[in-house]
């Protein structure tokens, strides 16, 4: 037991404090009121930005859209923050649960940590945690406009003339970014154009690479610009069309762009951080190479004058201009922690391979700054490294996109409890042993679904035992570096989670265990068919009506009946056209298609045993007995469930006193 103490203690300081998303103010600075500032803005639909927020004891920022004043208090949610430290927290980014596809009113409202494990729950509770901070009887907010259409960024860069990064783009309805140069703001809308990303799909992009038709040859500021593709052929055709298809995005009447000063270079340069790895692979933060080349990791032999015998590792075949987080392969994995100097060399013969070696330096030499190697270095922990991105899951799993161990071992998920030191209790899965080496999209599954949209901390675990069993926390620490566990964060999106056990049926109904909807919707009773194609034959049965939130031991009564043992297929599904009727079916699949999540519909299976025969006149007694008391008991509330269909709002009473607090607080917006 001790030692499990220890290891709990020790974890929670190598894990450290949670990324927060945005600088929390000291706390002689914090103000004893919860308060928060929302501007008008452009969105790409994917994120939106609080000026700041204030919230005294921790918490979150959520983002409601406009019907939270119609009483839609907990299907008004379209994001909420990751959790923030107690105190002021300025320009944090808040990731959307779903796109927005309409501009309008959205309100910023603070909301608290009531049950202290940093996980937004409030629309999987039902309302009855982390509700929102009041002041003078009403819910603290701010409303503003958000205008859905693009954003778009680039920084200040060193550039060959050839090609341009763009650090982040994010589209409402996919289109390109098309770098301009200073011109376009004298009117030459066409003449301007230097260079056009290919087709990129909604959502956010980093990190785009442009070639440029039209190379630049003297220091300049260039204009990116988000464009639409107006006539969905994905191919960019507004120079072609006379401005006519592929126009520009634009917010408030101008045209969504950003600047940044591009300065010619013919001096290479690379930046390396210090970083763990499982020993196969290292990160290049940066490696600018103004006629192209690659990006070579030397060790530290290579200040003992060990030209060859230092080379550790090539990049593939860079372009010319700047790359960002180049991945390099190591050729013999490191067998211990060590100090790795990444190197910026040319492509001498232009054949696109890396020949130093093999030549004897002839060809493929490095590019050279100051009479020596353009090079940058820095300490390299032995260790593991592993990464996850954003996604959406079905709250039964997530993929982590890839993990990398230098002595084998388990990919462990926590959620963010793990900061307020819940070591154990935040494990949510773990994945099988992996092998030492790399591993790339495992999958990890849940051993009790989650329920709410997160950022969720995938951990490198050893097998310190070698029995390829995650025994933690007697054994299977985690790796680290640097005094830190070796760790990344991602957040997870969750809309919809269904649950159901195998189960014994009369045929004409089944019981679905629980049900999340996000937005409200259904939860449609599918055979294994549908996994045949057959989407429409195999529904089986849909519930009522069921509202946002958690619903529990939902009772489908079947439109088609079964008669044998049948693998079910309960999904949740959207009510896209709001009016709360079931159009899947009769709208051939136009309406209120399914919820989805990793790639395909959000459902759950299961076993459903048709019973045999007619019951036994002690169970019909039984029965009867039950139904009576049940009557006695619960009055209404009995009649109110025989249709076998869930129907109720959760939550009710908590719903309505937020109501309250919402209203009063929209009433004194618009008064102001």
């Amino acid at each position: 037991m001790q030692r499990a103490l220890t290891l709990f203690v020790t974890l929670v300081v190598l894990v450290g404090t949670a990324p927060a998303g945005a600088a929390a103010t000291p706390a002689a600075q914090q103000s004893s009121e919860a308060s928060v500032s929302f501007a008008a803005q452009s969105s790409g639909g994917s994120t939106v930005v609080v000026e700041n927020v204030t919230l005294p004891d921790g918490g979150f920022v959520t983002i409601h859209d406009a019907s939270v004043a119609d009483g839609n208090v907990l299907g008004s949610v379209v994001g909420s923050s990751a959790y923030l430290d107690a105190g002021t927290h300025e320009n944090v980014t808040v990731h959307l649960d779903e796109p927005l596809s309409e501009s309008g009113a959205f309100v910023a409202m603070p909301h608290r940590d009531t049950d202290g494990d940093r996980v937004y729950d409030f629309v999987a509770d039902n309302g009855e945690t982390d509700g929102p901070y009041t002041a003078d009887g009403s819910a603290v907010i701010s409303q503003a406009n958000v205008t859905v259409s693009a954003t778009v960024s680039m920084s200040d860069q060193p550039t060959d003339g050839t090609s341009v990064v763009v650090d982040r783009v994010e589209l409402s309805d996919g289109g390109f970014v098309t770098v301009h140069d200073a011109s376009v703001t004298e009117g030459e809308v066409f003449e301007s154009i230097r260079g056009t990303s290919a087709y990129l799909e909604a959502g956010v992009h980093e990190n785009v690479r442009i070639t440029l038709d039209a190379p630049v040859e003297e220091n300049t500021t260039l204009v990116p610009m988000a464009h639409m593709d107006t006539d969905d052929n994905q191919e960019y055709t507004f120079p072609e069309s006379e401005g006519e298809a592929d126009g520009p995005y634009t917010a408030d009447g101008s045209a969504v762009v950003d600047t940044a000063a591009v300065t010619l270079s013919e001096t290479a340069n690379v930046t390396f951080s210090a970083q763990s790895s499982g020993g196969q692979s290292v990160v290049v933060d940066s490696a600018y190479l103004p006629e192209g080349g690659f990006v070579t990791v030397h060790d530290a032999t290579l200040n003992d004058g060990a030209v060859f015998e230092s080379i550790r590792g090539t990049s593939a075949y860079l372009a010319p201009g700047l790359h960002k987080n180049v991945r390099v392969s190591l050729d013999a994995p490191l067998n211990n922690s060590t100090t790795l100097v990444p190197m910026a060399h040319m492509d001498t013969d232009d054949n696109q391979e890396y020949t130093f070696p093999e030549s004897e330096g002839e060809a493929d030499g490095p590019y050279t700054a100051d009479g020596g190697a353009v090079v940058a270095q820095a300490n390299v922990t032995l260790s593991a490294s592993v990464d996850m991105s954003m996604q959406a899951s079905d709250g039964h799993s997530v993929v982590v996109d890839r993990v990398e161990l230098s002595e084998g071992g388990f990919v462990v998920v926590h959620d963010a409890s793990l900061f307020a030191g819940e070591v154990e209790g935040s494990i949510l899965g773990t994945s099988d042993y992996l092998e030492p080496g790399v591993h790339e999209n495992v999958t990890v599954t849940f051993a009790e679904p989650i329920r709410a949209s997160q950022t969720l901390v995938p951990m490198a675990h050893m097998d310190t035992n070698g029995n390829e069993a995650y025994d933690f926390p007697e054994a299977d620490g985690p790796y680290t570096a640097g005094g830190n566990a070796v760790v990344d964060t991602a957040r997870t999106s969750v809309n919809a989670v269904v649950t159901a056990a195998d189960q014994t049926t009369d045929g004409q109904t089944v019981t679905i265990d629980s049900v999340t909807l996000h937005d409200g919707g259904f939860v449609t009773v599918h055979d294994a068919t549908v996994t045949e194609g057959a989407v429409f034959e195999s529904v089986r049965g849909t519930s009522a009506y069921l509202s946002p939130g958690t619903h529990e031991n939902v009772s489908v009564e079947l439109s088609k009946p079964l008669t044998e043992t049948t693998t079910i297929v309960p999904m949740a599904h959207m009510d896209t056209n709001g009016n709360e009727a079931y159009d899947f079916v009769t709208s051939d699949g136009t309406e209120d298609g399914p919820y989805v999540a990793l790639g395909g519909a959000v459902v759950a299976t299961a076993e459903a045993s048709v019973e045999d025969g007619e019951m036994t006149e002690t169970e019909m007694t039984e029965t009867e007995m039950a139904d009576g008391e049940t009557e006695v008991e619960t009055g209404t509330e009995m009649n109110e469930a025989t249709d076998g269909t869930d129907t109720g709002t959760p939550g009710f009473g908590v719903v309505v006193a937020i109501i309250a607090l919402v209203a009063a607080a929209l009433i004194a917006v618009r008064r102001d």
